[in-house]
């Protein structure tokens, strides 16, 4: 009786599952056709928990309720497009990756006579900012245009203020030291209701604007892209349909960078780059 009990509740989970993973599909579907945006790519496990959180978060009864609440509500689709865009950030994020970039990368750049870089997955800005005050004190930033890029909107128009909290100054100040500053970080930003307003010089050659990676084409040529834990959330399919973006948005002998847990090895495109610096997971288009 035990035995007939268990395998009864293993095939109710199975089928429970099977149903829950339906409905989830059906909701990418009706916001892609919908809304225009694409997740239906990405990685299942976290599509699944950020869904479950926001309906725990608006005490709905089910997916299909969701669904319902998406629909009828354009507030909701932006609640869920924050869920399934999240992203950690701070300014020199892992600070040897853009002491790298100072002493490895700059250095070739400052031999052309223009320079195109493109922040993938931006975000709220903070490495954008980071990167601009490197060009600046590297003394390249007047010939060179930055394009962030994001899917949130709401994301951007944050980024485009150049406002952080305060109290992550400490912080910012720590990473900007390890990733090679030359001067005082406090310099970069005036102090306004504990809010650190960074000076508009860092934005004027930024371009921030609505870029989707996974229906979106490539815009331009450039000689830098971050690409930066936005990958990970993407199944395997969709990576490799990102990376031949990337790709074709490269140079000649162009640069990528990607996050820690990311990389070129598994693609279409292994063949296409040499590891540049292995352990900051720089890549250089050779082909």
């Amino acid at each position: 009786m035990g035995t007939d009990i268990t395998e009864y509740l293993n095939k109710q989970t199975v089928e429970n599952d099977a149903l829950e993973k339906i409905e989830i599909e059906l909701l990418l579907e009706g916001i892609y056709r919908y809304y225009g945006y694409d997740f239906r790519n990405y990685a299942f496990p976290f599509l699944k928990r950020r869904i479950m959180y926001r309906i725990g978060t608006e005490n709905l009864s089910s997916i299909s309720a969701l669904q319902e609440k998406v629909f009828q509500n354009s507030i909701m689709m932006k609640k869920l497009l924050s869920d399934f865009s999240i992203s950690v950030t701070e300014m020199f994020r892992d600070p040897e990756f853009f002491l790298t970039l100072r002493k490895k990368i700059i250095p070739i750049m400052r031999n052309y006579p223009f320079i195109r870089i493109w922040h993938v997955g931006c975000a709220s800005g903070e490495e954008v900012y980071s990167m601009a005050i490197m060009l600046s004190e590297e003394g390249i930033l007047n010939k060179t245009r930055i394009y962030a890029t994001d899917i949130n909107n709401v994301a951007l128009e944050k980024a485009k203020q150049g406002s952080f909290p305060l109290e992550k100054m400490q912080l910012y100040t720590k990473n900007y030291i390890k990733a090679g500053g030359t001067n005082e970080f406090s310099e970069y930003y005036a102090v306004r209701n504990n809010v650190a307003e960074f000076h508009p010089f860092l934005k004027e050659n930024v371009l921030f604007t609505q870029h989707n990676l996974t229906t979106d084409q490539t815009f331009n040529d450039f000689h830098i892209i971050i690409c930066r834990n936005v990958m990970i959330y993407f199944n395997k399919s969709l990576q490799n349909d990102v990376h031949q973006l990337l790709y074709n948005s490269l140079v000649p002998s162009g640069f990528l960078g990607l996050g820690k847990r990311e990389e070129v090895r598994y693609t279409d495109y292994a063949g296409n780059y040499e590891e540049y610096d292995a352990s900051e997971k720089i890549y250089r288009k050779i082909n």
